[in-house]
């Protein structure tokens, strides 16, 4: 609790999974709309195949922000911690 009260835990990447979940059901629902209704049914196949996959690719990048930002707090604790070599 004390990490996310200091800011030191990220809940953005919950919000972004959330959001994935959000958009593949969406594109989903869509794209059965769009086969059920056969005047767009390719882009309605499209978009069931395809939407899903371009929201996981963008929110995974959206991640990787979040994930580069906690490998370098790893670092930094980690040079943190070291003793410093005396200079002879």
């Amino acid at each position: 609790m004390k990490d996310f009260l200091t800011f030191r835990r990220m809940i953005t990447p919950v919000i972004i999974e959330i959001l994935f979940w959000l958009g593949s059901i969406i594109c989903v629902l869509v794209g059965l709309a769009w086969l059920v209704n056969n005047r767009e049914g390719a882009m309605g196949l499209a978009l069931l195949v395809l939407g899903p996959l371009a929201v996981r690719i963008y929110c995974e990048l959206l991640i990787l922000a979040f994930r580069i930002n906690e490998t370098l707090t790893d670092i930094r604790n980690t040079l943190k911690s070291r003793e410093p070599n005396p200079v002879t």
